[in-house]
């Protein structure tokens, strides 16, 4: 069977490159066996496009516990970090975003940053991967919004108003198993300011993260699709990152869609970590989304280089058995090319703007 090219809607490889800036081109030029990607493995994968994520880590508190231990024995409920202002992270936030233009140079004509409709499509029908600045969390923004203009004349075109953490946009959800996304009090003021900035600027606003309350405010002020661009269903698998039946509902409603996370934190009913879960939590994930959603909404929302996934699929190169999973469960080729690829392209033009 041929390679399926899908599209991915969140991987964390930026940090990887901020993490170790001096081995910039052996992580990014040179097919290597640490980490979810680089160019070699996506070229080789399928890798269509992908939002690459902008996000800044906490400082680490000295003497904190061993959050990943906790996360692998539930039930857990991990303190957030505190709020980080913009002083704190824009320096951070730029020097990533810089991260993704040197991998579009680097990669000589492989990868495009795409800022509108036209480069989506120019990059699907000429095999270049198409990639999309997203900011996980915007604490590099500021109240002001001053900073929102200058990151999108640089090609960001996807925002979450929160990683976990507190923002003064708003509240995150904690890492919480067993738990729900009703977590705390919504969109400050500046936060709704940011919603409405963003959909003038035609910025997709990503809900991943975002508490319940939050998630509300959006969807009532916002004049764009709802999106979460790697989140399971709580259904499922009952964490506080996960989205209720409810908040799918709103979600199809509005014309948008939600990208399946692989951290097996999310994935597996037991709310572990552990990696040798095999293929049924994700097709049962799968499967819900696509019954509550409808086949039009779902696609990829991988996680790479941000998550601990499943052996099955360990890394870019998995996807591909993944979607022979798909075939193996009766989803028709149709219904295979809008999860993989056909449903993020079709949001992201009704985004942006033909």
């Amino acid at each position: 069977m041929a390679i399926t090219p899908f599209f991915d809607g969140h991987n964390d490889f930026l940090l990887r490159l901020l993490r170790a800036p001096e081995n910039r081109e052996a992580l990014w030029l040179k097919e290597g066996e640490e980490g979810h990607l680089d160019l070699p493995r996506m070229l080789k994968a399928g890798f269509a496009g992908g939002f690459f994520a902008i996000y800044i880590p906490s400082s680490e508190e000295p003497g904190a516990p061993d959050y990943q231990a906790m996360m692998d024995s539930p039930p857990y409920d991990l303190p957030l970090p505190e709020l980080m202002s913009a002083d704190d992270t824009q320096v951070t936030a730029l020097q990533m975003a810089g991260h993704l233009m040197w991998m579009e140079r680097a990669s000589k004509g492989a990868l495009k940053i795409c800022r509108s409709s036209d480069d989506l499509r120019t990059c699907m029908q000429t095999g270049t991967i198409a990639a999309i600045m997203h900011m996980e969390g915007a604490e590099a923004i500021g109240p002001d919004l001053d900073a929102l203009y200058a990151f999108h004349a640089m090609g960001l075109r996807s925002l979450g108003p929160v990683w976990s953490r507190p923002t003064v946009f708003g509240h995150g959800v904690p890492f919480r198993f067993p738990g729900d996304p009703d977590t705390g009090p919504g969109l400050t003021d500046a936060g709704k300011h940011l919603v409405r900035a963003c959909n003038e600027l035609k910025i997709m606003i990503d809900l991943s993260h975002l508490n319940e309350k939050g998630f509300d405010d959006v969807a009532k002020l916002s004049d764009a699709p709802l999106v979460a661009t790697h989140s399971n269903a709580h259904a499922v698998t009952p964490s506080t990152r996960n989205l209720t039946d409810r908040q799918l509902a709103m979600i199809r409603e509005s014309g948008g869609m939600v990208g399946l996370n692989y951290a097996t934190v999310f994935l597996r009913d037991d709310g572990r970590k552990a990696t040798d879960c095999g293929w049924d939590p994700v097709m049962r994930h799968l499967d819900h989304l696509v019954d509550k959603l409808g086949e039009d909404h779902v696609g990829f929302g991988s996680d790479f280089d941000g998550a601990e996934l499943p052996d099955v699929i360990g890394d870019v190169t998995g996807v591909q058995a993944l979607i022979g999973q798909m075939r193996e469960r009766q989803y028709g080729e149709e219904l295979i090319e809008k999860i993989a690829r056909k449903n993020w392209i079709a949001l992201l033009e009704k985004t942006w703007g033909a």
